[in-house]
């Protein structure tokens, strides 16, 4: 599973110019799942989502998670994070889960974050969508459940 998460102090996502998710300060997450990918790589990735320390303390510090300041989590189900560019000029999408399995995964992440007492928004699944956000720092990190977390 692999995940770029961007600090935001707002986010949204439209679908056919209809705002279907929407947060205020917080993590704006793309999100894409691998063809190995298990429901440990979805729990592992909700719980790094919600801990990471990302946001400033009063020191100006990066010492307080999305939990911490009671950010939102805007989660955006994005197949292309898993494309592979080495070979020739069209990225290949073969290590991206089929769409059934990387929805129900997808999900999975969405209902650990919402369990964790975050507010959550997400996208429309297998939609063009158009994400708008306003990149706090900016700050841009990327999780990838093959590595150790």
């Amino acid at each position: 599973m692999r995940a770029v998460l961007q600090r935001v102090t707002s986010a949204r996502v439209r679908v056919d110019d209809v705002i279907v998710g929407e947060i205020g300060r917080g993590l704006l997450v793309l999100l894409g799942v691998a063809r190995t990918d298990t429901a440990a790589d979805a729990a592992a990735t909700a719980a790094r989502i919600v801990g990471l320390r990302v946001f400033d303390d009063e020191a100006g510090k990066m010492n307080l998670s999305v939990a911490d300041v009671q950010g939102g989590v805007l989660l955006v189900s994005q197949f292309t994070l898993l494309g592979d560019c080495r070979g020739g000029r069209r990225p290949s999408y073969l290590e991206a889960a089929a769409p059934e399995a990387a929805n129900a995964l997808y999900e999975a992440v969405v209902e650990a974050v919402r369990k964790a007492g975050l507010p959550v928004a997400t996208g429309v699944f297998r939609t063009h969508m158009a994400v708008e956000l306003v990149n706090d720092g900016p700050v841009t990190l990327l999780i990838d459940s093959t590595k150790a977390f």
